[in-house]
């Protein structure tokens, strides 16, 4: 069974706008609640034990969320370990951050503003040598990376938004890690819009044939948007239970 989880929540969540002028995105709440805690809840209902829990922006408060609320986390602070994001920015950054808490060992990644069943929570659990990029189809595959695989199932090529059709099976931002993820740091260079990617990190380890896709059976909340307060709002009456 693998323990640990790691939940990038760095980020100041420009997107927001004026809503995370004072607060992390990840602490806007949701049915009087914040939106992350709904995320731990979720974790825990699933069985892992163990979260490492990567802040930056306003950390204090993210300290403070873990005390009131009475999660237990390891915090890292992305800005102390490298810098503010003007210095280094992007998703492969908290990676960097937390080679030395996770050892050898196999690994959750789930984002802190995505909120994802405890059902696929479980499963993507895969406590084997293959990577997993939690997955699902999509009408708009325009918007997000595009998945191609082969018959098996074994990732050959993530494609960041394509402009044309070429499938529309997308990456949905969960993963299980194999601690060679780490080896793939030092290969990533800056990408087109300025920032260190995880997914070329993920793209190395495909290339070896390292990197399985695993096909969500629920839903995927992303919290990005002020809209997206009351589609989850809205998703939580609906259903009662987020679980």
């Amino acid at each position: 069974m693998i323990k640990k989880v790691v939940i990038p929540a760095a980020g100041q969540g420009t997107r927001m706008k004026h809503l995370c002028k004072n607060k992390p995105k990840s602490l806007i709440c949701v049915q009087q609640k914040p939106f992350l805690a709904y995320l731990f809840d979720n974790l825990l209902a699933a069985g892992y034990k163990e979260f490492i829990l990567v802040v930056g922006f306003l950390a204090e408060q993210m300290e403070k969320f873990l005390k009131d609320f009475g999660y237990k986390a390891t915090i890292v602070n992305q800005f102390d370990i490298l810098g503010p994001k003007e210095k280094e920015y992007g998703t492969l950054c908290p990676l960097k951050c937390v080679r030395d808490l996770i050892g050898n060992e196999n690994f959750l990644w789930v984002c802190g503003d995505n909120l994802f069943s405890v059902r696929d929570l479980k499963a993507i659990g895969i406590n084997d040598d293959y990577i997993y990029v939690g997955s699902s189809i999509t009408e708009h595959p325009e918007k997000y990376g595009v998945l191609l695989t082969d018959k098996q199932g074994v990732l050959k090529e993530i494609v960041e938004k394509p402009k044309e059709y070429i499938g529309n099976l997308v990456n949905k931002g969960l993963y299980k890690f194999t601690p060679e993820i780490f080896k793939q740091i030092p290969k990533v260079r800056l990408s087109p819009r300025g920032e260190y990617e995880l997914t070329d990190a993920i793209t190395e380890m495909a290339k070896q044939g390292k990197v399985k896709v695993k096909m969500l059976q629920d839903f995927w909340l992303d919290f990005g948007n002020p809209g997206d307060i009351i589609k989850v709002s809205n998703f939580l009456k609906n259903k009662k239970t987020c679980k």
